[in-house]
């Protein structure tokens, strides 16, 4: 993407990330009990289906490897293509859903995630399997570029908790994809195991289809670039979208090379897979929990601190003593990358009042995070083939952590008005 088009997509989310809302939005307690569950309904089973087209793959990697002759800078683009796509997405998707409208841009972005499952299928060799990624990633882009502030407008009094239960969804999907995956590839049917995850995508789309009404209004601006250009000459924007990258490279490297990095030691693929499962489940518990016991204080650092520290070990356990307690390393580790996940997308949305600023920063923060984010399996695979193990790259993490760690420091909420310095926002 050049500059002139990464400004004119950086812009567009002022104008439309924030008003992610659908027809007019309501608060929660002005909503209809039934409408209430469905739209929390779609949260939650949107959520479960935008991560097992990664996890999928892990556990599956030798076979993947064998039948395509993927090596491992290969087989991480399997990640990093679908992430750049969702950092793309994250500034984008806004200008797709100013033209087109949520529920054509939500529907359309669900039915690519479904055909490029689907594909997996007849996928004949690794160039056909990594533009399947690319199609899954972009879809789930758009999808991620929506939905905080769906959130933040339909749920304006729960945003923590009803954000918790998102990325919950979100990290459990992830199990799933994980565990059931090498299941259904028993006998070396790994393209009908990863094309199985279309049906229940497919589940989604019709729910969403009924969930979103027809028409979708959104306000206009004339302002859109200056007030991006605002956004972007906060130094603030830039240390959310540094903090956000580096610990989602964390994720998407344990994504790419936990289950490898376990084969590697004997274990088969189920068991790896069971792993990688374990890992996914302990986020999903950990992104439901930690913003529900955060929301009862305005700081959210020391819960922030907790789930790096719970990082910090897994990864040097990982790089230092692997097989004393595998199952333990994958619970702190899995807690750790839940829970931050979860409590940043709620410390961003804590930075502004208005929706619509408050959506704008955490498109913004995405884009540039899972831009980021997408090099890391690609740099751990690149540290394996010098060193011929995975554990410089665990260590490389580890200093990612530390370094997150001395960030978070500065996110006192109490500074957030002054660092901000926001222009009135619209009514």
């Amino acid at each position: 993407m050049d500059s002139a088009t990464s400004a004119s997509c950086a812009a567009s989310a002022n104008t439309a990330a924030p008003d992610t809302h659908v027809g007019t939005a309501l608060p929660v307690s002005q909503l209809a009990p039934a409408h209430h569950g469905l739209w929390l309904a779609v949260v939650v089973i949107t959520g479960l289906n935008l991560r097992p087209f990664l996890t999928a793959i892990g556990p599956l990697a030798n076979d993947i490897s064998a039948a395509t002759g993927l090596d491992l800078r290969g087989m991480a683009w399997l990640t990093l293509l679908p992430m750049l796509l969702m950092g793309l997405g994250a500034w984008c998707g806004p200008a797709l859903q100013q033209r087109l409208g949520a529920r054509r841009l939500l529907l359309g972005s669900l039915a690519a995630l479904a055909a490029g499952s689907a594909l997996r299928a007849w996928a004949p060799g690794g160039s056909a399997l990594i533009a399947t990624a690319a199609l899954c990633g972009l879809g789930v882009a758009f999808v991620q570029a929506v939905f905080p502030g769906v959130i933040k407008r339909q749920f304006p009094g729960h945003v923590a908790p009803v954000m918790g239960l998102y990325s919950a969804a979100l990290m459990g999907g992830g199990a799933l994809g994980a565990q059931l995956t090498p299941l259904a590839a028993q006998g070396g049917a790994w393209r009908g195991a990863l094309a199985w995850w279309a049906l229940p995508v497919l589940a989604a789309l019709l729910l969403a289809w009924r969930a979103l009404p027809r028409t979708s209004r959104f306000p206009s601006s004339n302002n859109g670039a200056s007030a991006t250009r605002w956004l972007l000459q906060r130094p603030r924007t830039w240390l959310l979208m540094a903090c956000f990258g580096l610990v989602n490279g964390g994720y998407a490297s344990v994504v790419a090379w936990l289950a490898p990095f376990y084969q590697a030691h004997g274990w088969s693929a189920a068991h790896s897979g069971s792993l990688v499962a374990l890992l996914s489940l302990a986020q999903a518990g950990m992104a439901l929990l930690l913003p529900l016991l955060a929301a009862r204080q305005r700081d959210r650092r020391p819960w922030l601190w907790l789930t790096l520290a719970l990082q910090a070990t897994g990864f040097a356990a990982l790089a230092l003593w692997p097989d004393v307690a595998p199952r333990t390393w994958a619970l702190l580790l899995g807690a750790g990358l839940g829970g931050s996940f979860a409590l940043t997308m709620v410390v961003v949305l804590d930075h502004l009042p208005h929706p619509t600023q408050a959506g704008a920063m955490s498109a913004l923060m995405q884009g540039g995070g899972f831009l980021l984010a997408a090099l890391a399996p690609w740099v751990m695979a690149t540290l394996h083939g010098a060193s011929g193990s995975f554990d410089s790259g665990w260590l490389m993490h580890l200093g990612c952590v530390a370094l997150v760690a001395v960030l978070t420091v500065r996110f006192a909420p109490q500074r957030y008005a002054a660092v901000m310095h926001a222009p009135v926002a619209p009514g």
